[in-house]
C-alpha cells in the first residue's frame, strides 16, 4: 500500500520539479549542470498562476509524502541490509536500492533545509537537488520496472476492507517472502493503525503546509519560515537589510536606465500606469497573489528605442547571484509584465523592492528581480 501511494504520487513531484526547473532556467539560475540540462523553451506566461501551481505541488506533496517514504523505509529494514542473494536479478535489485534511497533521502533533506534557508550543505541547492533529482529518478523508473509485478500480487494477495477491518489482537506476520523478516516478532500495531499512523502525519502535514500556496488559509501555514512586511503583509525571501544595498543608492540619486535613456521614479510615476493581480511564487515554496501597479515592460522596451524586443536583462542595485534576471520576448511584451511602483495601493516598502521591482506573470519570484537599477531590451 506505502508502494503504490508512492507510485501514484513521485511521478507528480517528478514532473513539477522538472518543469520548475525549465522555469528557473530562463534567469540567472540554475548553475550549470553539464549534459544534464532539459530541452530549452520559452516559459510561459499563461496562465499567470502556471509557477505558482507547479512550484505549490513540488513542494507541499513533497512535504506531504515525507511520513509515506519514512514508513516504507522502515517497512523494509528487515530486508534492506540484507545480504543479497547472488542472483543477477537480485544484485540489480539491490543496486536500484542505492540509487532510489539515497537519491529520496537526499532529496528530501536539500528540499526542507532549503525551505528553512539554511544551506549548511555548502554547495549550490539548486545543481545539487537537480542532479540528485536525476540519480533518485534513475532508481525510480528501475526499481519499478523490476518490483511492479511484486506489488500488484501483494494488494491482490487480501482484501484492503478486511484489512482496515483487522483489529490488533488478530493481526498476524506475512506468509515469509521477499519483505518479511525471518522471525518476525508479534505485532504490536494493526496494519489499519499504521496506515492511520502515516496518514494522520501526512494529514498534519498538508494542513500546515497548503497555507502556503492558497491565500484564504494562510493563516494555517506555520510551517511557512518568511517574515512579512506591510504593504498586504505578504512574505519577504531576501530583506532590503540582507541584501547589503547602501540605502543612498535607491534614494533621491537612484535612476532607471533604459540604455542611453535614464528615468527618476517621479518621471516613472508620470508615465501611464498599468494595474494587474498577479501571484509571486518563490522555490521555497510560498505564493500570494497581490495588485501591482507599475509601468509594463513593453512601454518601457518602446521608449528605450526597441518596440519589438527579443527579450531583456533587468539588473538590481543589489550585487551576487541575485542581481540580475534574463526575460524572454513573451515575458517582456505580456501586458501585466511590469516594473512595479506600488503593490495594494501603497509605495513598494524597501524588502519589497523599492524604488522599483519586476512582476511577469508565472515568473519565479527569484527572477521578478528587486531594486532594479538597469534594464538592457534586445533588439
Amino acid at each position: 500500500m506505502l508502494g503504490f501511494v508512492l507510485l501514484c504520487a513521485l511521478p507528480v513531484v517528478i514532473v513539477t520539479g522538472l518543469l520548475d526547473w525549465v522555469a528557473y532556467g530562463s534567469g540567472a539560475i540554475p548553475s550549470d549542470v553539464a549534459g544534464l540540462h532539459l530541452p530549452r523553451f520559452d516559459w510561459p506566461t499563461r496562465p499567470a498562476w502556471l509557477f505558482r501551481l507547479t512550484q505549490g505541488l513540488h513542494v507541499g506533496l513533497g512535504i506531504v509524502l515525507v511520513p509515506v517514504v519514512l514508513a516504507k523505509l522502515w517497512s523494509v529494514i528487515p530486508k534492506l541490509f540484507a545480504r543479497p542473494d547472488r542472483n543477477l536479478l537480485k544484485l540489480a535489485e539491490r543496486a536500484t536500492l542505492v540509487l532510489l534511497v539515497g537519491g529520496i533521502l537526499f532529496e528530501i533533506v536539500t528540499g526542507l533545509l532549503n525551505i528553512q534557508y539554511d544551506y549548511v550543505f555548502g554547495f549550490s541547492f539548486y545543481a545539487a537537488h537537480y542532479v540528485g533529482a536525476w540519480v533518485f529518478i534513475a532508481g525510480f523508473v528501475l526499481h519499478v520496472a523490476l518490483k511492479l509485478p511484486t506489488m500488484v500480487r501483494g494488494l491482490r494477495s487480501r482484501s484492503f476492507r478486511n484489512e482496515l477491518r483487522t483489529p490488533l489482537a488478530e493481526t498476524r506476520p506475512e506468509p515469509p517472502g521477499e519483505l518479511v523478516a525471518p522471525e518476525p516478532d508479534p505485532a504490536t500495531m494493526s496494519r489499519r493503525g499504521a496506515l492511520a499512523v502515516v496518514g494522520g502525519g501526512s494529514l498534519l502535514l498538508a494542513a500546515l503546509t497548503v497555507g502556503q500556496t492558497v491565500d484564504s488559509l494562510r493563516p494555517t501555514a506555520l510551517l511557512l519560515p518568511r517574515g512579512r512586511t506591510a504593504p498586504g503583509d505578504f512574505p519577504v525571501n531576501r530583506t532590503f537589510a540582507a541584501s547589503g544595498i547602501d540605502a543612498q543608492a535607491v534614494g533621491g540619486v537612484w535612476r532607471l536606465g533604459l540604455g542611453n535613456v535614464r528615468f527618476t521614479r517621479d518621471e516613472l510615476l508620470a508615465l501611464p500606469q498599468h494595474t494587474a493581480a498577479l501571484p509571486i511564487a518563490c522555490v521555497e515554496g510560498w505564493s500570494i497573489q497581490q495588485t501591482w501597479t507599475g509601468v509594463r515592460l513593453r512601454d518601457l522596451a518602446a521608449l528605450a528605442g526597441t518596440p519589438a524586443p527579443t527579450g531583456a536583462l533587468v539588473r538590481s542595485v543589489e550585487d551576487g547571484p541575485f542581481a540580475r534576471a534574463s526575460l524572454t520576448a513573451g515575458q517582456v511584451l505580456h501586458p501585466d509584465s511590469l516594473l512595479a511602483l506600488r503593490v495594494n495601493g501603497a509605495d513598494l516598502t524597501p524588502d519589497h523592492g523599492y524604488p522599483a521591482r519586476v512582476i511577469v506573470p508565472a515568473l519565479p519570484g527569484v527572477h521578478c528581480t528587486k531594486w532594479v537599477r538597469t534594464i538592457e531590451f534586445a533588439a
